[in-house]
């Protein structure tokens, strides 16, 4: 790998594992306010407000400026939507703005692979940018739950500073200012990306137009690019399967925090860990995909997610901590093998159709789309009564189901559209394409 890669990677490590130590602080922030369960179910599908409502902009944004540069960008947002949480914006308004900084930081970090590396590479360094992903959701997860015990918050609420009243008193405060300093690090490491030389795309804007009519200005383009990927015989399928994965995997992570709330009878800094055990499984999944796959292979792993939607299901029947721990591990493992090939063929088919940034922008719409969509579903479902175990149940037979139609469309295209099929598979073999 080119020495730059190591330096995305980096950058990625810790904005990564501030999102996800943040998220277990405003969980935590939210269950001491006394905010109702469906309200800390919305944090995830909050989160995601921007992707879809900024997807024509940031990816065209990601394409028009160097990616360092916009990465550094998204990461002061991030630190804007910390700094709302803790002096008196309500915490899913906070945490949207955050989501706004994530959702322009997308484009730019998947986008740069696609510049600095060939095709042939492409697998293994989603491999191992999933695996460094999983890797800083575990340590974040672990961290945001750390944070928020007693043992570390009392230490980070007894430093005083002479002369200023911070209006930092509780726990979740605690952590969420510690994490301004993880963005700030991550910031530091988005600088030394270099550039890699490939042309940007200016933004398409017309000075005497307001921002907003520029804005819509976008749009035509952006449905374009997402209507080619659509129509696309293998972009369609990985599209698809991403999609529903991150729908399902982003969800995932408060699931587990009220199933074992439930089941286990953790409280928010136990129930963390095992959001770690998930991503410890995906890590290990993704590391595994990233050796053993390749680009033309990436669509034999889809019935991997029907047994991802089912074990979610099996979580209903586990209640012993001994089985829960090898259990998310299988389910994450499952997850993470899943998604490596399908991101790689998905960013080498945007990158052939439309390039870089464009392509992760439409990406990203679709998967936050259906995080939002899967989001409310389930939030709408603790809301009218259902309990965690029923909610679950339902979220499970949507996973299922949907990777069923997925695999079933596949086999469709395989029948229609051999040649065609063939002939995007054979560029997928081939460097020189790219």
């Amino acid at each position: 790998m080119k020495r730059g890669f190591y330096t995305i990677m980096s950058a990625q490590f810790f904005s990564s594992l501030a999102d996800n130590a943040l998220f277990v602080a405003a969980v935590e922030l939210m269950r001491t306010s006394g905010a109702p369960e469906w309200q800390r179910a919305a944090l995830v599908p909050i989160f995601t407000v921007f992707y879809v409502a900024l997807a024509p902009l940031v990816g065209a944004f990601a394409d028009a400026l160097p990616k360092g540069q916009v990465m550094f960008i998204s990461n002061a947002i991030k630190v804007v939507g910390c700094v709302m949480m803790l002096f008196g914006s309500h915490p899913l308004m906070a945490y949207a703005i955050v989501g706004l900084g994530a959702a322009a930081y997308s484009p730019a970090k998947y986008g740069i692979l696609t510049e600095l590396l060939p095709a042939s590479q492409l697998v293994k360094a989603n491999g191992w940018i999933e695996g460094l992903t999983i890797a800083s959701i575990i340590l974040g997860i672990v961290l945001g739950g750390q944070l928020v015990g007693h043992a570390l918050s009392s230490h980070l609420l007894a430093l005083d500073f002479p002369f200023v009243d911070t209006g930092v008193n509780t726990p979740p405060e605690a952590a969420i200012s510690a994490l301004i300093l993880v963005y700030m690090v991550a910031a530091w490491f988005n600088t030394r990306i270099p550039l890699t030389g490939v042309e940007m795309r200016p933004l398409r804007s017309n000075p005497q137009h307001g921002i907003v009519r520029n804005v819509f200005a976008l749009l035509p383009d952006f449905w374009q690019c997402n209507s080619r990927l659509w129509r696309d015989k293998l972009g369609q399928i990985s599209l698809a399967t991403t999609t529903l994965f991150w729908g399902a995997g982003g969800n995932l992570k408060y699931i587990v925090l009220a199933w074992a709330s439930l089941a286990l009878g953790y409280n928010t800094a136990q129930a963390s860990s095992l959001t770690g055990v998930v991503a410890i499984g995906t890590a290990v999944g993704a590391i595994v995909a990233s050796m053993k796959m390749r680009l033309d292979m990436a669509t034999r792993v889809i019935p991997m997610g029907i047994g991802m939607g089912l074990l979610v299901i099996g979580m209903n029947f586990i209640g012993s901590i001994w089985l829960a721990v090898p259990f998310l591990i299988l389910l994450g493992g499952l997850g993470g093998f899943l998604v490596v090939p399908m991101n790689a063929l998905l960013q080498h088919r945007g990158h052939n159709l439309m390039g870089a940034g464009r392509s992760i922008a439409v990406q990203n719409f679709n998967e936050q789309s259906c995080i939002l969509v899967l989001g409310a579903f389930y939030s709408a479902c603790t809301g009218i009564g259902l309990s965690a175990y029923s909610a679950i149940t339902a979220f499970g037979v949507v996973v299922a189901g949907f990777m069923w139609l997925i695999k079933r469309w596949h086999q469709h295209n395989l029948k229609r559209h051999p040649e065609e099929v063939e002939h995007l598979l054979a560029i997928a073999r081939s460097d020189k394409h790219h």
